[in-house]
């Protein structure tokens, strides 16, 4: 590209906000907008322009890209009174970046296709630290055309870019990221309070378990957020529950039972409900209890 495209970036919350930074340091001329003001001052420090609304946002911008919690955010922000879809112009390119329902996101496709415009569903992985390096992976759906036209964005904000398919294809990727990614916090957190709970040392299993068939992700990250008990949000557990429910909805939908994404949906339940829906998903692993001390001198 000779001349960045002007992007609008909607929601900057402990995903967003470093996404957008990354267009910016990337020479894209950026407008942003967030529910709370905090993040839109941070950026407009750096450079960024700060918009009013939704269609302002859209009016103004080439591109525009949402990173919202949920699907009625998305829905409401890019279709509601004032929303991006009353702004955007004829032959614009959206690109929704949150994580919702697949059939959101091809309402909104359908929606966006009607005004002339190009969109793609593109969700994302790799939690705060993904977004703060530009090391997302980033999974689209949507067509031929506007991937294409999407790339150097992609480029700038991750690694691991893989168009899936058509408008949902993207959503549908997220949400067995998602299962994956949720049912394996839960396996190490289960197998770490085993090891604790039968006075093995959890650092050494975690060490032992990463040179085997048991190494993860999951298991390297997260396994020390559970020794170290450090459950500050790289990705909160409120947001699981809801990826989670995306998934089990979706299946059900397909007639699939999917047992392993309603049982981790029940536990961020657990969590919700008790206060800790604003920690880190890793903090399942509270849901065991540390040892008794004469446990661990034994």
């Amino acid at each position: 590209m000779s001349e960045k495209s002007t992007v609008g970036f909607i929601g900057l919350g402990i995903m967003g906000k470093p996404m957008a930074r990354n267009l910016l340091r990337a020479g894209y001329p950026v407008i942003v907008l967030n529910r709370s003001r905090g993040p839109v001052d941070e950026l407009v420090a750096d450079g960024a322009q700060a918009g009013t609304t939704p269609q302002d946002v859209a009016a103004k911008s080439g591109v525009v890209i949402t990173m919202l919690p949920d699907s009625p955010d998305v829905e409401a922000v890019v279709l509601g009174e004032h929303g991006v879809a009353s702004g955007i112009a004829s032959g614009s390119l959206y690109i929704d970046m949150s994580t919702i329902a697949p059939q959101t996101a091809r309402r909104v496709a359908e929606a966006m296709t009607a005004k002339g415009v190009d969109a793609l569903d593109a969700p994302v992985s790799g939690g705060e630290q993904g977004a703060i390096n530009a090391a997302l992976s980033i999974m689209i759906g949507g067509s031929d055309a506007a991937f294409e036209r999407a790339k150097p964005i992609f480029d700038t904000l991750g690694k691991n870019i893989v168009h899936v398919g058509p408008s949902g294809a993207g959503q549908v990727t997220k949400a067995c990221n998602q299962i994956v990614v949720g049912v394996t916090i839960e396996a190490v957190a289960e197998a770490l309070a085993l090891a604790e709970n039968s006075g093995v040392d959890p650092a050494k299993v975690r060490a032992a378990l990463l040179g085997g068939f048991a190494q993860s992700k999951i298991l390297e990250v997260h396994g020390q957020r559970m020794i170290d008990r450090a459950f500050n949000p790289g990705f909160k557990a409120k947001l699981h529950r809801k990826d989670m429910n995306i998934a089990a909805e979706a299946g059900d939908a397909l007639g699939l039972d999917l047992a392993a994404a309603k049982l981790v949906r029940s536990d961020f339940d657990e969590l919700i409900a008790r206060g800790d829906g604003e920690r880190d998903h890793s903090a399942l692993r509270t849901r065991y209890p540390l040892p008794e001390p004469a446990t661990l001198s034994r």
